[in-house]
């Protein structure tokens, strides 16, 4: 086997070099490869894949990774530089960023680390592998929700008691639904889907590809692109569930498409709620115009209305160079309360990691039941207020003073009466509790417990969202808003007074 690894190696190197343009299936290519520095490693990848998996090359190509060494990059000015890393390993910084730069850090961390013709890769590119170059980002990233979204769903008995009752098989037994635990198959699609699931190594396994045969880590929930993976080298998250591989391109990042994937209604309708506002109208109408991969981005100039990334992460300058809020790649850091997800909104959390929450009731929840918020778990004012200051400064690059503030009142009024109607749907959820006509041991699986969920996950969500992106009053009337919620309310009174009539009926 290592002879044979040996020999291939090499032969791959000679037959790029004697025969690019068997190899390489353009000219404008063989151009692009010609005059980038590639290292030998990554010359050798290309040598087969531009023949095997000519899409990855073609992507890769099209990236600045392809274009760009470390060393060049640190030249740019300061907010011009999209590496945050001040030094590089000496390997890499006279190379461009290639194959063989990412899939081969850190091999003594990575558990999906294999021979494969003459080198030692990995699998899977990791944060942690990205952090060589984009230290800062990653550090961010690690302390966010987002992170953590696998244990925050999972280790959370309450939202993991929600995710077992949808997705569980159900089956009649005796007249009664009985539910079934949820598959791995079935998780890894759906809610873990945008979580992330945990990507393990199994083994080593031989599959047969156009190649021939070759042995790979047999590696577990794979593919797998959600946002809080856990990877084979224990770090945390997939930075191409919003950087697609192997372009990598910003322009995708800075796009509402992309956070449209998971951020989708019902639950958490952030998409549908920009499409129908001012914003998403304008960026419809003229985003084609625009340019999403300057560094810095200036507000006005390279674009004319906020997509997902400007409110929330990315580095914005006005026109003449001044900086309104600098980059982040915690998705929370500018955010002040939470609105989405769980059953009251509350201030934003301390830590990405929300397992550690007790709430007064304890349980793993910011607030309680009834909306008592664990404050000891919560940001605190003076933090709330210098967050709300940075979203105040990302508005007024638009928009003046008076309208912002304007704005900003009228969704602090939204969410204090989406949080009573809410309040008021737990009380009658309370109440049939408390008469026994339904069963709190699991508060999601019964049919009054189902529309209370519908109260706060579906109703209260799409109206918190429509009113804090402005402008998408239908959401916030008849389209999973006010109209829903009233209705829900009334159908829960009449299911609970129901269900109570024949309880009385049968003893």
């Amino acid at each position: 086997m290592q002879s044979t690894i040996k020999f291939v190696a090499p032969f791959v190197v000679i037959l790029f070099l004697l025969f690019p343009k068997v190899i390489i299936a353009s000219e404008k290519e063989e151009a692009v490869i010609a005059d980038a520095k590639l290292s030998p490693q990554t010359q050798a990848c290309i040598g087969c894949h531009s023949l095997f998996t000519p899409g990855i090359v073609q992507d890769w190509l099209s990236s600045r990774h392809s274009k760009t060494t470390p060393s060049d990059a640190l030249k740019k000015p300061a907010l011009q530089r999209r590496v945050s890393a001040d030094i590089f390993p000496d390997e890499l910084s006279g190379y461009v960023v290639g194959c063989y730069e990412c899939h081969s850090r850190n091999p003594e961390k990575h558990k999906d680390n294999f021979g494969h013709m003459g080198y030692r890769i990995n699998v899977i590119v990791t944060p942690n592998d990205c952090k060589t170059c984009h230290p800062v980002e990653v550090k961010q990233f690690s302390e966010s929700k987002k992170a953590h979204a696998i244990k925050n769903l999972m280790e959370n008995p309450v939202y993991h008691t929600l995710v077992s009752t949808i997705t569980g098989v159900k089956k009649i037994e005796k007249g009664k639904i009985i539910s079934e635990k949820s598959s791995e198959e079935t998780l890894h699609e759906t809610c873990l889907g945008c979580h992330g699931t945990k990507v393990d190594v199994r083994g080593i396994k031989k599959v047969f590809t156009k190649m021939g045969e070759i042995s790979v880590p047999d590696l577990t929930n794979w593919p797998n692109q959600g946002v809080g993976r856990e990877n084979p080298d224990g770090s945390l998250g997939a930075c191409t569930a919003c950087h697609p591989r192997h372009g990598f391109l910003i322009e995708v990042a800075r796009k509402p498409y992309t956070c449209g994937q998971c951020h989708h209604e019902p639950d958490v309708p952030a998409w549908n709620v920009y499409e129908e506002s001012k914003h998403g109208n304008i960026y419809s109408s003229k985003g084609s115009t625009w340019d999403f991969s300057n560094v810095p981005w200036k507000i006005g100039q390279d674009f004319k209305t906020p997509t997902c990334a400007t409110c929330h992460n990315s580095l914005l300058v006005s026109p003449d160079g001044n900086m309104i809020v600098e980059r982040t790649h915690d998705f929370g850091s500018r955010l002040w309360v939470r609105l989405f997800g769980l059953i009251y909104s509350h201030p934003q959390p301390r830590s990405g990691n929300t397992t550690v929450i007790k709430n007064k009731d304890g349980l793993p929840l910011p607030t309680t039941f009834t909306g008592e918020v664990a404050l000891e778990y919560t940001i605190d004012k003076s933090e709330q207020d210098k967050r709300l200051d940075k979203m105040h400064n990302v508005c007024t690059g638009c928009h003046s003073t008076d309208w912002v503030n304007g704005h900003f009142a009228k969704l602090e009024s939204t969410i204090k009466e989406i949080d009573e109607m809410t309040l008021a749907a737990t009380k009658l959820m309370e109440e049939a509790w408390g008469k026994g006509i339904e069963d709190k041991t699991n508060p999601f699986d019964e049919p009054v417990e189902q529309m209370w969920i519908r109260q706060w996950l579906f109703y209260s969500n799409s109206i918190r969202y429509a009113s804090a992106m402005t402008g998408a009053p239908d959401y916030t009337t008849f389209k999973l808003g006010w109209g829903e919620l009233t209705n829900n309310l009334i159908n829960m009174r009449d299911m609970i007074d129901i269900k109570e009539e024949n309880k009385r009926k049968t003893k």
